[in-house]
């Protein structure tokens, strides 16, 4: 008979948590995607080039990226609650601030410090999210999160719809004053996780950044998480930047159609598949850990042909159609990432370990979206951009496949 693996109960505030960080992520994705779906209006206020518009991005990516495992290391050093709190209040100032931006050079500078201070959250936020949840409902746990994160890039859309009705300035000031309240809010309301007393626990609070990186790069396994998510952070990225501009000059939709196209509906699907991610490796990861490995893989094995498939059609229903499926499948690696490392690494260093994978993941994304818009300066079409990537998936489902949980961390 098939062993069924140990299976805590969450901690009575663990699923309020949850909650809290949903709402977080959900800003959080709106403040960074927003200015992507208000293109036209931005460029009519503040000329600039293609590969400008695109470096608007990818400096936030590059910063975020470098600072990430650093601040992974500051929230297993200092504590996961207080590093979130600090990354909400110090990015939604950053945000209320980007709408006094007159000049490209403003612009970009903003963007600068918006990377800075978001590199604190998601390392943070998935660590605590693995603390409260140890058990059956740990990747689901991990998917509501993630949803917050996809219902963030599928609100999206509103910033090229207020730049529309009002000014492209308004988005950034309402939704910089709302992430400053909430902060405030959160003082009360947000905890760290309560933990069993382990030999380690001291010892972890002494744990320097040098040793960590040492430990984490000894792990192979570990080695092949940072492939695959710097792999599918490529296309992630590309879709993330490109796509409201692929569906605008493609099938000759306005601005605020394509937000809405490429948002509220791909984006909006991607909510699902993180859920449905997430449960279906809770369920598998009771009878086999690598269920949690499996489920995102076999993931990736459909988004493949199916973004290829997206960007090759002439045919909006059916690009729209295998855009979804992309992004529906493609998300059951969101939701089971966090757990996946859990698996292979010490709990001391899980803040540590993803802000590694943030930091490879969102270095070749800014890349990426940089070069995606020097390749259309070159008059390079997005079609062929997104068809090559799609390669990179079909790598990164490899990479998932070769992985091996540790069983003494199962656990954990």
């Amino acid at each position: 008979m098939q062993k069924r693996y140990h299976t805590d109960k969450p901690a009575p505030k663990a699923w309020l948590t949850v909650g809290l960080l949903f709402v977080i992520a959900l800003l959080n994705y709106i403040d960074r995607t927003m200015i992507t779906t208000m293109r036209g209006s931005i460029v009519d206020a503040i000329p600039m080039t293609d590969a400008q518009f695109g470096l608007l991005t990818a400096v936030f990516l590059w910063i975020y990226g470098f600072l990430s495992p650093l601040a992974g290391f500051m929230a297993d050093r200092l504590g996961k609650s207080r590093v979130v709190l600090g990354s909400l209040f110090v990015w939604s100032a950053v945000t209320w601030l980007t709408a006094y931006a007159t000049t490209f050079e403003q612009l970009l500078l903003t963007r600068a410090l918006m990377g800075i201070s978001e590199a604190c959250y998601i390392p943070a936020a998935l660590a605590l999210i693995m603390d409260y949840h140890r058990g059956p409902t740990r990747s689901l746990a991990t998917g509501i999160h993630m949803a917050g994160i996809m219902s963030g890039q599928s609100l999206g859309f509103l910033g090229g719809w207020i730049a529309e009705k009002h000014t492209w300035n308004t988005a950034f000031l309402l939704f910089g004053i709302f992430g400053v309240v909430y902060s405030l809010l959160l003082i009360f309301l947000l905890k760290e996780a309560p933990r069993e007393k382990t030999p380690d626990t001291n010892e972890g609070n002494k744990i320097g950044f040098g040793k960590g990186l040492v430990y984490l790069f000894r792990q192979r396994s570990f080695i092949l998480l940072v492939v695959f998510f710097a792999l599918v952070s490529i296309l992630t990225w590309l879709v993330v930047g490109w796509l409201p501009t692929y569906f605008k000059e493609q099938f000759g939709l306005s601005q605020t159609m394509a937000g809405v196209y490429s948002t509220a509906y791909v984006f909006t699907s991607a909510i699902a598949g993180v859920l449905l991610g997430g449960f279906l490796a809770d369920r598998w990861g009771r009878r086999d850990p690598r269920g949690r490995i499996w489920v995102p893989a076999i993931g990736l094995c459909i988004a493949a042909p199916a973004i290829f498939l997206a960007s090759y059609t002439t045919m909006l229903p059916i690009a729209v159609f295998c855009f979804i499926t992309y992004t529906v499948t493609k998300s059951f690696s969101d939701a089971n990432t966090m757990p996946i490392l859990s698996m292979i690494i010490d709990h001391r260093y899980r803040a540590t370990g993803y802000g590694i994978l943030n930091c490879c993941g969102t270095l070749v994304g800014g890349v990426a979206l940089y070069y995606g818009g020097f390749l259309r300066d070159t008059h390079i079409g997005l079609s062929t951009i997104y068809q090559f990537a799609a390669l990179f998936i079909v790598l990164a489902a490899i990479s998932l496949f070769l992985i091996r949980p540790k069983k003494e961390l199962i656990e954990q």
